[in-house]
C-alpha cells in the first residue's frame, strides 16, 4: 500500500525489521514499517520523528501511549499558525478533557431525586436543559430550579445565568437544603405587562428623571445603565433578636436599600442604609406567620449571598400584599442584574416552545378534508359544512370512549391534580407563578361529584365550582347552571383555552406536576 506524503506505513505479514531503512517496532505478526518515499527531488531536510509506542491491551485494543510530532501534509488546512498535527489531535489531550466533575442531587415535586454529574462552571440554565431531557417533560419552557430551605421557610428561584455549584457552597454544611425542579411562570413576566408588577403608587417621584414615567418605562430605564428610578413604600420590618414586627419606610435605589427613620421622609439626614443590593439575595417566605409570627403570609427577606445562610443573619420584611410583595423582588432582581436578566429572557423566547410545533401542526391539517367511511363502497368527501362538524363530533365523543370507556379522561391530564385541598391547589399556584391564565382542576371536597376549577388572575386565586348534570339521559358538566354543557372535562378545559366564558381570562398555563 503507498500513502502520498513524504512519509509511508507500510504493513508486511513477516516478523523481520528493516535496517537503515525506517523504524519499526513488532506487534504480533505485523509490522509497521515508516520508510521514505522515492520522488524525483529531494525533499527538504525534516526533522525526524519519534516512533510510535505501540501497546496491545487486555481486549486486544491498540492504545497510543506517546504522540509524536508529525509534519503537516496539508498545510493548507491548517490553522493560521501553521503549527503541525498531531495524531490524536481530534480529541483534546487527557489533561484538558479531565474536569472534574460535581455530583447535584435535584429533586422533583413528588420528593423524588434525581441525582446529575455536572462541569463546576454549569449554570441554573444547563441543569434544566438536562432534566427536561432526562425527564422527557412536554415541554421546554419556563422550567426553573428552585433553592429550598424547608425549616427557615425560605425558596429563591435560580437566575439563569448562576453557577449551581457555587449557591450549593454558600449551604450550611449539614441541612436540608435542597435543589427542586419545577415550572415556574413569572420568572420574565414583569417584562411582558411590567404595569401589573409595578403600580404607580410604588415608584418614587423624587428625581426628575422619574417625573411622567410610566411603568413600561420604568422597566426599560432599570435595564440601562442610566439613572434608575427607585421603588418606595411601608413594609413591616422585624427588630433584630425581637419577635416584634414595625411598619417603616423604605427606598430602594441602585445604591442600595434605605429605610425612613421619621415616617416617609426622603431628606438624607433622615435615610438609614440598610444593604448593598451586590451582595443580596432575596427570599420568599412560607408560613411566615407560624415560622416568624409575620403580620400577614407576604413576607420576604433579603440576606448576604455569599454568606452561609443562618436565621440571625436574615432581614425580614412583610408586605402587606401580594403585588406589593411582587413589586419589591422584582426591583431586588433587576436592580442586582440589570441587562443580565434581559439576555436570560430573550435566551428563554429563542428555545423551541411548544405552540409554535402545535401551530405548525394545525396548519398542516388545513389542508386536510372529512371523510366518510360509514358506505359499503369506500370513502367520500363530506363537502357539507354542517355535516363535516357533526362528524368531527361525534368522532371527538368516540374517541374518548374508546381510550378511556368512561368519562375519567381527566384523570390522565397533566392539570388534573385530583383530591388536593383549596389551600394546596393556591400554594401550587403561587408556587409556579402567579401569572394570569394558570389553572388545575381538583375534586371538589364539599360537594361530591363535583370539581372546582382554580384560575390565577391579577396576582389571586379565584375557585369555580364544576357541576355534573343530565340532559337527554346523558352526563355533562356545567359552570354556568346549565347554559353550557361539556360532554367531560377535557372539553371544558379546550373550550375555555379559546373563549373566556364566565371567567375573567382564558386558561392558559397549565399546574403541573413533574416526576424526577
Amino acid at each position: 500500500m503507498e500513502v502520498q506524503g513524504q512519509w509511508a506505513e507500510v504493513f508486511e505479514g513477516s516478523d523481520r525489521q528493516e535496517d537503515s531503512g525506517g523504524e519499526s517496532e513488532l506487534l504480533g505478526s505485523s509490522t509497521i514499517t515508516l520508510a521514505p518515499l522515492v520522488v524525483n527531488t529531494p525533499p527538504p531536510p525534516v526533522r525526524r520523528s519519534q516512533p510510535l509506542v505501540i501497546r496491545r491491551s487486555r481486549m486486544n485494543s491498540v492504545e497510543l501511549s506517546s504522540v509524536p510530532s508529525i509534519p503537516n501534509p496539508f498545510p493548507e488546512l491548517c490553522s493560521p499558525s501553521q503549527s503541525p498535527v498531531l495524531i490524536g489531535s481530534l480529541s483534546p489531550p487527557r489533561s484538558d478533557t479531565h474536569v472534574r466533575s460535581r455530583l447535584i442531587k435535584v429533586f422533583g415535586e413528588d420528593s423524588h431525586s434525581r441525582s446529575l454529574w455536572v462541569i463546576p462552571r454549569a449554570t441554573a440554565r444547563d441543569v434544566c436543559h438536562l432534566l427536561v431531557q432526562t425527564a422527557h417533560c412536554s415541554d421546554q419552557e419556563n422550567w426553573a430550579l428552585i433553592e429550598l430551605h424547608s425549616a427557615l421557610g425560605l425558596e429563591r428561584v435560580l437566575e439563569d445565568h448562576e453557577v449551581v455549584v457555587e449557591v450549593q457552597a454558600a449551604w450550611p454544611s449539614v441541612s436540608d437544603t435542597k435543589l427542586l425542579f419545577r415550572k415556574n411562570y413569572a420568572k420574565y413576566e414583569f417584562f411582558r405587562t411590567p404595569v401589573l408588577f409595578f403600580p404607580k403608587h410604588m415608584i418614587s417621584d423624587s428625581a426628575d428623571v422619574t417625573k411622567g414615567m410610566t411603568s413600561a418605562e420604568l422597566i426599560q430605564n432599570l435595564l440601562q445603565s442610566g439613572t434608575c428610578p427607585e421603588i418606595q413604600g411601608f413594609l413591616h420590618v422585624r427588630e433584630p433578636s425581637r419577635k416584634a414586627w414595625k411598619k417603616v419606610y423604605f427606598f430602594l435605589r441602585r445604591s442600595g436599600l434605605y429605610c425612613s427613620t421619621k415616617g416617609s421622609s426622603k431628606e438624607p439626614r433622615h435615610l438609614q442604609y440598610v444593604a448593598d443590593l451586590e451582595d443580596l439575595n432575596v427570599y420568599s417566605i412560607t408560613n411566615s406567620r407560624k415560622l416568624y409570627g409575620a403580620p400577614v403570609d407576604f413576607t420576604f427577606c433579603v440576606k448576604p449571598s455569599k454568606d452561609r445562610i443562618r436565621a440571625q443573619d436574615l432581614k425580614l420584611l412583610c408586605a402587606e400584599n401580594e403585588q406589593t410583595r411582587t413589586c419589591w423582588t422584582s426591583a431586588f432582581r433587576l436592580f442586582k442584574y440589570g441587562r443580565q436578566l434581559h439576555c436570560n429572557y430573550q435566551l428563554s423566547q429563542s428555545a423551541p416552545r411548544l405552540q409554535e410545533v402545535v401551530s405548525q401542526r394545525c396548519e398542516s391539517e388545513a389542508s386536510l378534508v372529512a371523510m366518510d367511511f360509514s358506505g359499503k363502497a369506500g370513502g367520500r368527501v363530506i363537502q357539507n359544512a354542517w355535516e363535516a362538524q357533526s362528524a368531527e363530533r361525534e368522532e371527538g365523543q368516540a374517541w374518548r370512549v374508546r381510550i378511556t370507556g368512561s368519562d375519567a379522561i381527566h384523570r390522565t391530564q397533566l392539570w388534573f391534580h385530583g383530591g388536593v385541598s383549596r389551600k394546596q391547589a393556591q400554594r401550587l399556584i403561587e408556587e409556579q407563578g402567579l401569572v394570569d391564565g394558570m389553572f388545575l382542576i381538583r375534586e371538589s371536597q364539599q360537594h361530591a361529584q363535583c370539581f372546582v376549577l382554580s384560575l390565577c388572575y391579577k396576582l389571586k386565586t379565584k375557585h369555580y365550582l364544576v357541576i355534573p348534570c343530565e340532559e337527554g339521559g346523558r352526563k355533562y358538566y356545567t359552570m354556568d347552571d346549565g347554559l353550557t354543557l361539556f360532554i367531560d372535562l377535557l372539553q371544558l378545559v379546550e373550550f375555555h383555552q379559546i373563549n373566556r366564558g364566565i371567567l375573567p381570562v382564558c386558561l392558559k398555563h397549565p399546574c403541573v406536576c413533574v416526576a424526577l
